[in-house]
């Protein structure tokens, strides 16, 4: 789950980030100071999109990321039309806002929002984004509890994933990652990398503080993948994530099919 990091500790806001994913949030975070790290913890925000624009794979499947220019950007219900939200950037996690694109009509481009409910889209002026472009993008199968990540229509990773527990399931739906956070215990709840995702859980509105946002996370507990074993984000083997944080830019479109 998540919470305001510009206005919590760092630690707290991972643990609301992915409190719900694991049962236990007392080894996901802790203070500490060396690194240089100007926060309370090293549960460092590290994603960006600078890897993401190259150009598109021989098959033409890429998708666009829109990267927020300025401190706050307007979105609106249609073109032209009245505006429905301001959302700001950076993200709760210092990370500049993104948003992956749907539509790319010139002066204005429809984007997903990360917002409730799952699958929301809005309205931006291309003149307040910068864009970039990736071939990657995440597809995952709750029914065979599977992930394969494609570059293009090329598949370059597949693994298992353990997903959400029948009373708080793992939404199927499109998304999009918005942050990636290395915690400081790299053999805690979450493994060595989590991705949050643009999408909430459908049945936690709040828990611990946080809206219930989800997430693509590392394990200590390996023999779990391959379950429902979650509140509802996905988890990976930490090899699969540490592959993930190394290769996937911010913005990243994740299908949850099945």
């Amino acid at each position: 789950m998540r919470t305001n990091l510009l206005r919590t500790a760092a630690a707290a806001a991972l643990a609301f980030l992915l409190t719900g994913c694991a049962g236990d949030t007392s080894s996901a975070v802790r203070p500490e100071t060396a690194g240089g790290v100007s926060r309370a913890t090293r549960s460092e925000p590290m994603g960006d999109v600078s890897r993401a624009t190259r150009p598109g794979p021989a098959g033409g499947v890429s998708s666009k990321i829109a990267s927020v220019r300025g401190s706050r950007i307007t979105v609106y219900g249609a073109k032209e039309g009245a505006r429905t939200r301001t959302i700001t950037s950076p993200n709760d996690y210092g990370v500049t806002r993104v948003f992956l694109v749907e539509r790319d009509e010139g002066k204005w481009l429809q984007v997903l929002l990360p917002i409730r409910p799952n699958g929301s889209k809005g309205w931006i002026k291309a003149a307040d984004v910068t864009l970039a472009e990736t071939a990657h993008r995440v597809e995952i199968d709750r029914g065979a509890f599977g992930f394969t990540v494609y570059d293009g229509d090329r598949a370059v990773r597949t693994g298992r994933v353990a997903t959400g527990e029948a009373g708080t399931p793992t939404p199927p739906g499109r998304y999009f990652l918005t942050e990636l956070v290395r915690p400081v215990d790299q053999d805690g709840a979450y493994g060595a990398y989590a991705f949050g995702l643009s999408g909430f859980s459908p049945v936690l509105r709040s828990f611990a503080g946080g809206p219930g946002q989800l997430a693509i996370h590392g394990t200590n507990k390996p023999s779990a993948i391959g379950t429902r074993a979650s509140h509802g984000c996905v988890r990976v083997s930490d090899d699969d994530i540490t592959w993930m944080a190394k290769n996937l830019a911010i913005g990243t479109p994740v299908v949850v099919r099945g």
